[in-house]
């Protein structure tokens, strides 16, 4: 979560798996709608300007332990 002193503008940015993985768009309005009431709840700010960024991450763009996320899922299965 980021606050700029200026506007007072919260700021989530959510990274998951994008391709075959990739949230639908009722998933990504659910996650923005939890993350909305999350952060006015839990933090006590007004939400009214709160910016959701939901990022789809490619799998073979980032690894994990030396394996891109896709070869670590076929490795898994």
């Amino acid at each position: 979560l980021q606050l700029t002193k200026e506007k007072e503008m919260p700021y989530v940015n959510i990274k998951v798996t994008g391709d075959e993985e990739a949230p639908t768009k009722e998933q990504k309005q659910k996650l923005i709608e939890g993350v909305t009431k999350l952060i006015g709840d839990v933090l006590g700010k007004n939400t009214s300007n709160l910016v959701v960024v939901i990022e789809e991450i490619p799998m073979d763009n980032y690894g994990i332990g030396g394996l891109t996320v896709r070869e670590r899922r076929k490795s898994k299965k």
